[in-house]
């Protein structure tokens, strides 16, 4: 698995945002939806890799098309 540094949460909702999710509600976590399915980021800077990468993969995206997104 690739390396994934610490992304800053709003650089990850634009790059969910280009692979077609919508912000569906926030608070301490923002939620987003696409298709059926739901993905919560935090508002963390930056998010920790662990976290980021588990949240692509909820995405159905590999870390190279999530990279290309940022």
């Amino acid at each position: 698995m690739p390396r994934l540094p610490g992304v800053n949460h709003q650089s990850a909702l634009r790059a969910f945002r280009k692979a077609g999710f919508r912000v569906v509600r926030q608070g301490k976590h923002i939620i987003l939806a696409k298709e059926g399915l739901m993905l919560s980021v935090p508002r963390g800077n930056p998010i920790d890799a662990v976290t980021m990468g588990g949240i692509i993969a909820d995405a159905g995206m590999t870390i190279e098309h999530f990279k290309k997104l940022l």
